[in-house]
């Protein structure tokens, strides 16, 4: 079941939603470098991450699934989302260089539409970045946290759903190893848990982020009707929730 994106938002409003930004963000610059120019596209709920590459990438969007709801972003500027069936997205073949994909994959009922809407929009030479609860970190077990809900993967699991939909995994990278607390001792320690965590304890992280490219040769997608999409302004600065569907 998908998390509210009020929730989201409050959880990367707080202090230890920030830490887990600041960290999950370093890696994932880690894996892209060098976005100068490129278009990205976010799918789930990836605005904290998205502003890492805002002021370098050609143009970024943000994807949020209709079961998750919607929230206006940036907050300065122009928005930037748009609300969607994660399974119908309401873009073009073809028109981006870079998919990063958080909140999403382990909440959906629908991971093979998912991840072939994913495969459609890229182009070629297009590459995909999953970042997933880690099955055997501490945070897949706590419910405080949105890493705390839904499916978690191990790498393993997580490489064989990649392959399975026309994605070839390239690397992964193991994060947050600070504990899921509110304490700001601990809090303020998470440079050196994330430093002693990648040197011995690298398989109990909170979060994989497994950077994939998509495979060109694997044969063209079936066709599909497709309905009309609509872009979907949130006016104001306010969240806006849509109801599950049951």
């Amino acid at each position: 079941m998908w998390i509210d994106v009020v929730d989201l938002r409050d959880f990367y409003a707080s202090p230890l939603g920030r830490v887990a930004r600041r960290v999950i963000g370093a890696h994932l610059r880690a894996l892209w470098p060098d976005v100068t120019g490129q278009a990205i596209l976010g799918l789930g709920y990836a605005t904290p991450y998205l502003s890492y590459f805002r002021g370098e990438a050609g143009r970024v969007i943000a994807a949020m699934p209709a079961r998750q709801g919607v929230v206006r972003w940036p907050s300065d500027g122009p928005g930037l989302t748009v609300l969607c069936d994660e399974a119908d997205l309401p873009l073009p073949d073809l028109c981006v260089d870079r998919v990063i994909l958080i909140h999403a994959l382990e909440f959906s009922e629908q991971i093979r539409p998912l991840l072939r809407e994913a495969w459609r929009v890229l182009g070629e030479g297009g590459r995909l970045l999953v970042v997933t609860p880690n099955r055997r970190g501490i945070w897949a077990r706590l419910e405080r946290t949105p890493f705390g809900h839904g499916q978690p993967y191990s790498a393993r699991q997580l490489s064989q759903v990649l392959r399975e939909n026309m994605f070839t995994p390239i690397r992964t990278r193991s994060g947050l190893f600070v504990p899921p607390s509110r304490s700001r001792m601990v809090l303020s320690s998470a440079r050196v848990f994330e430093g002693v965590g990648q040197r011995f304890f690298n398989v109990f992280s909170g979060v994989l982020a497994m950077e994939a490219s998509k495979e060109i040769y694997a044969g063209q997608l079936e066709t599909e009707t497709r309905r009309r999409h609509a872009l979907v302004t949130v006016p104001g600065g306010n969240p806006r929730s849509i109801p599950h569907a049951r």
